[in-house]
């Protein structure tokens, strides 16, 4: 049994959903060296989240902005936390939402997803600064 455990580093992303699993596969060299295993991915922020998706199509992307923008809006008048701005509690409510972490099979060095699956980051905030996860691979 092999274990490798990783921190890195996303570049800053706009608001919005972006498909990241190349980059995230492309800072886990390690993953290579697993035959059968897990993957554990920690997004180490509370405003943003990972979600597996569609893959293929751009406008799925958009439609989930649209959507997590009505479904939690800015300046409810029930927030109290609104020290960082508009965007900065429904960040957080978009974040429990949808998670911060994901756990994916890894079969002959490479994440296992369904033809149309792909790793989603979620950026929840207007002005985000880059996002770290950490990325904990095991297996044989």
């Amino acid at each position: 049994m092999k274990f490798f455990q990783t921190r890195f580093s996303l570049p800053p992303l706009s608001r919005g959903f972006h498909l990241i699993t190349e980059k995230i596969a492309a800072a886990l060299p390690d993953l290579k060296e697993i035959d059968k295993g897990l993957c554990h991915l920690l997004l180490l922020h509370t405003s943003a989240s990972l979600t597996l998706n569609e893959n293929a199509d751009a406008s799925v992307r958009g439609d989930f902005e649209s959507h997590f923008r009505h479904m939690i809006p800015e300046n409810a008048p029930y927030y109290r936390h609104t020290y960082e701005g508009a965007d900065d509690m429904p960040a957080h409510l978009k974040s429990s939402v949808l998670g911060s972490s994901l756990l994916l099979p890894v079969s002959k060095g490479k994440f296992v997803l369904g033809t149309w699956q792909g790793i989603y980051l979620g950026e929840h905030r207007n002005r985000a600064s880059g996002r770290n996860l950490c990325a904990t691979i095991f297996g044989a």
